[in-house]
């Protein structure tokens, strides 16, 4: 069981899980979002880099308009 941190709430999954298929399953690949993992921001063109594993803490926030 690989338990994953994601915005202070712990997820399960079976396996190691790619990050834009995680973006993707949850409707975020596409919103004004960013990404935090294990502490360091990590700029979209890397996203695919990134594979969510055990004991990382993944940090995601939404840009909201305002004024």
């Amino acid at each position: 069981m690989i338990i994953v941190t994601v915005n202070g709430k712990k997820r399960e999954f079976d396996v190691p899980h790619p990050l834009l298929e995680f973006l993707a399953s949850n409707r975020l690949q596409e919103r004004r979002i960013a990404v935090g993992y294990n502490g360091d921001v990590v700029h979209k063109d890397r996203w695919h880099e990134v594979e969510l594993g055990d004991g990382d803490v993944l940090e995601i926030v939404q840009m909201v308009g305002g004024g």
